[in-house]
């Protein structure tokens, strides 16, 4: 587990962030919306993950993490935590150059089984927490 100045680090170092089931416009009162908002008010580009939408805050939506152009900093995930073993087992599939450093699920997101795996394979975990939280504190508005 990370220790909070870790994270605060961690934040305040990235540029990049996929939000997986991120939601557009169609769900502005939606946590999955307006953290990726502020987070992109925060200077942070954003890759939305979610097949069920076209774009979100002006930027294409890709189906799935192998749709993901780069290597992320941070993974932030907005899915229920009985979801999460699946989409672990996706992470864990992609190809170095496409892994993202952190992943960092939500507010009320865990699975400790499934966030030891990740560990195991080499990445970086927050869980629990939410990531704007950390980047209202560290990251000033653009």
């Amino acid at each position: 587990m990370l220790t909070e100045s870790e994270a605060l680090q961690i934040v305040k170092d990235a540029k990049t962030v996929a939000v997986y089931g991120m939601q557009d416009e169609a769900n502005m009162d939606r946590p999955a919306y307006l953290i990726p908002a502020m987070l992109k008010e925060r200077g942070l580009k954003l890759y939305p993950i979610n097949p069920k939408i076209q774009s979100s805050l002006g930027e294409k939506a890709l189906a799935s993490m192998k749709d993901l152009p780069i290597a992320v900093d941070i993974l932030d995930v907005f899915r229920r935590s009985d979801a999460i073993p699946e989409l672990v087992d996706e992470i864990i599939a992609l190809p170095s150059e496409k892994r993202p450093k952190v992943i960092w699920l939500q507010t009320g997101i865990s699975h400790p089984a499934a966030e030891s795996k990740l560990e195991q394979a080499g990445f970086k975990v927050i869980s629990d927490v939410c990531l704007g939280v950390f980047a209202s504190r560290i990251r000033p508005k653009v």
